[in-house]
């Protein structure tokens, strides 16, 4: 029941995936070296965005790029936060 993908290029893969919610460019494209380093493009067949990088650095370069996500705070979080600030004398 293999999928032809290992877990490196998954969590890759998911990375330039965000990228392209984020961003609305959908032709982003990621490809792998030889070597098994990972590397960005606008488009399939473009000059790369970056040097090929391991996967923990290229993860870190997608999602880098672009808008970011907005982390949704809820009045709970709010409360929580103040509650964990001391008052100074």
């Amino acid at each position: 029941m293999a999928t032809g993908r290992s877990p490196r290029s998954t969590r890759a893969s998911s990375a330039v995936d965000r990228l392209k919610r984020r961003t609305g460019h959908t032709g982003y494209a990621m490809a792998r070296t030889s070597e098994g380093l990972f590397f960005l493009s606008e488009t399939p067949g473009a000059p790369p965005l970056c040097a090929p990088l391991e996967l923990d650095e290229f993860v870190a370069f997608v999602n880098g790029l672009g808008p970011q996500e907005v982390k949704r705070v809820s009045k709970h979080d709010v409360a929580f936060e103040k509650q964990l600030v001391r008052k100074k004398p």
